[in-house]
């Protein structure tokens, strides 16, 4: 599919949040946190998702006229009813741009390039705006110290549109059931509904069972580098830059220890920023690219996991 990346953006919030000042609210040492995640400080954001997709999506836009299709690609909603595709638009002053969502937790934004990518190649649109935005922070439960030392807040977005020289080489998703309930938040939908009586309020925030998510990601995002690889013909060292969601200091390493890929190669914010739900992979995108870690012509591959559990990975002539 012949698209461009065009314009990229991020926004991350002031507020840093250190290992050290983290401590204190979940009872562990400085010393664990950074051992057990590998995240030094973390930012949390005092305004909502929609305001920070919007600081993040006029940085992409920049020069650029506005986009025809607006894409949230986040994985926690403003709301449940109405879209938060809406309050985004709404914050960037645009109307009447179509706009919707596109969910898939920690993987909605290579899910949205997917389906961009195909709305651009079908000609229906020529500029669409990703817009990724997660407030991990609020989610945090404090009494799951691992998950609560790992999560962070921040907004990126992406401008695509045609091009005769950037392209996607291939995309692929894979998704493992047996995953459900691995990583989870049980509330706000049908499941635990206010007048459950079975709902508690850690149904409301963020849970995850870390090393039985590790053993398993691990695993499956091993294949998935070897099959889109093989499939296209191509190997380890014909990557230039690989940008993977960044779920913690393990899971990146991991594509180095057991993925191949020389470190540095692999984009790794972790320390900085903390896992930042869907915003974790557009973010290292946007800031290399700032940092000019990645050239036009280059083979990107951008990679991860969520919730489910789901696998994905892009490759793309940047």
């Amino acid at each position: 599919m012949n698209v461009k990346i065009t314009g990229s953006g991020y926004y991350v919030p002031s507020n840093i949040e250190t290992a050290e000042d983290l401590a204190l609210k979940i009872k562990k040492s400085k010393d664990w946190i950074i051992s057990k995640t590998g995240v030094l400080e973390r930012r949390v954001s005092d305004i909502d998702v929609d305001m920070m997709g919007a600081i993040a999506a006029k940085n992409a836009l920049k020069n650029h006229s506005k986009p025809d299709l607006i894409i949230n690609a986040s994985g926690v909603p403003k709301q449940t009813i109405p879209d938060t595709s809406v309050f985004i638009q709404k914050e960037l002053g645009f109307k009447g741009i179509p706009s919707f969502s596109v969910h898939s937790t920690c993987l909605s934004f290579l899910s949205a390039f997917h389906t961009a990518s195909g709305l651009i190649e079908s000609k229906q649109y020529k500029k669409i705006l990703i817009v990724s935005s997660d407030r991990g922070s609020i989610g945090r439960n404090f009494d799951e110290p691992e998950s609560a030392a790992l999560l962070g807040d921040a907004a990126a977005a992406i401008i695509l549109e045609p091009s005769n020289t950037s392209y996607v080489i291939d995309y692929k998703m894979e998704t493992w059931p047996e995953g459900a309930e691995l990583t989870q938040v049980k509330g706000g939908g049908t499941f635990r509904h206010p007048d459950n009586p079975k709902t508690i309020d850690n149904d409301h925030y963020f849970t995850m069972s870390g090393p039985k998510v590790y053993k398993l990601a691990r695993k499956k995002v091993y294949f998935m580098i070897r099959k889109i690889l093989k499939s296209n013909q191509l190997k380890i060292n014909d990557i230039n830059f690989v940008i993977p969601h960044q779920a913690s200091e393990s899971a990146i390493m991991a594509y180095s220890k057991f993925g191949g890929f020389p470190k540095e190669v692999v984009m790794n914010i972790i320390a900085n920023y903390g896992n930042c739900v869907s915003a974790s992979i557009p973010l290292a995108l946007a800031i290399a690219i700032e940092q000019k870690k990645i050239n036009r012509g280059d083979l990107l591959m951008m990679i991860g996991t969520g919730a489910g559990l789901s696998v994905a990975s892009t490759i793309l002539k940047y």
